[in-house]
């Protein structure tokens, strides 16, 4: 046999050798790829398990017919029947035709962007819209967000509940224990009757069973929002809730 046909088999398997690792890198590759793709698009709302763990909901959606809003885990488009208490922290005609409760975070940047949303709605719905804000804090995630519900809620005290949550929610960087006694001083709130009121604890349970009735609601993350009992996923656009809030008034 000659040197040139014993070397034949030798670079036909260093060809397959290279062949195979490149493949592989490829296939390693495009996994990790879709890997981070998945980490990029997977983002709309926080979510909390069961069992406290943080995880993200994927909120890009389909689009949907606006009688049939986009259910979240746990009611799939079910309507529910939630009670409002003349207690609950109320924005615009109480007797309006259109309820929105929101369960939110003050630390989440989705229920940010959102509270703009709902700020617009209220703006152009101010008699057919009453907006109801029930607290959500997902302590794993936000470790000031329950503080800053009772915060705002003593705020609420002295009339000043949405001023004090508009605030929170535009300037979701700053929220720290002490930014809350600052705000209460700059909105003009008698800060000794403040200060009590968020060391002695007197709204805890008030959030905590915020979110307990979230739970049995099937709310899972912030924000999570019900229409006239229908629920809505996460951060859904203006337009969204503009077309669900005309397919309720026309029903």
């Amino acid at each position: 046999m000659s040197i040139e046909e014993r070397e034949k088999p030798l670079i036909k398997s260093k060809n397959s050798f290279y062949l195979g690792l490149v493949t592989g890198v490829a296939v390693v590759s495009l996994i990790g790829i879709v890997v981070i793709s998945g980490q990029v698009i997977n983002k709309g709302s926080d979510i909390e398990s069961d069992d406290g763990e943080v995880v993200v909901k994927n909120t890009v959606k389909q689009p949907t017919k606006p009688s049939q809003p986009t259910p979240s885990a746990g009611n799939a488009g079910a309507k529910v029947d939630i009670k409002v208490a003349s207690t609950d922290r109320i924005r615009g005609n109480k007797n309006a035709p259109i309820t929105i409760v929101e369960f939110s975070d003050y630390q989440c940047p989705y229920c940010s962007k959102y509270h703009d949303t709902m700020k617009q709605v209220m703006q152009n719905y101010p008699d057919k819209v009453r907006w109801v804000y029930k607290h959500f804090p997902l302590e794993s995630m936000h470790p000031y967000a329950k503080k800053a519900a009772e915060g705002a809620e003593c705020a609420g005290d002295q009339g000043k509940f949405w001023e004090f949550t508009d605030d929170l929610l535009a300037n979701q960087g700053s929220i720290k224990p002490e930014y809350l006694s600052t705000l209460a001083q700059n909105l003009g709130l008698k800060t000794d009757k403040f200060e009590n009121c968020l060391s002695t604890g007197k709204y805890t349970k008030k959030v905590e069973n915020d979110m307990s009735e979230g739970k049995k609601l099937g709310v899972r993350g912030t924000p999570g929002s019900f229409i006239n009992g229908r629920n809505i996923a996460g951060a859904v656009p203006y337009a969204d809730i503009e077309a669900m809030i005309e397919a309720e008034l026309n029903n």
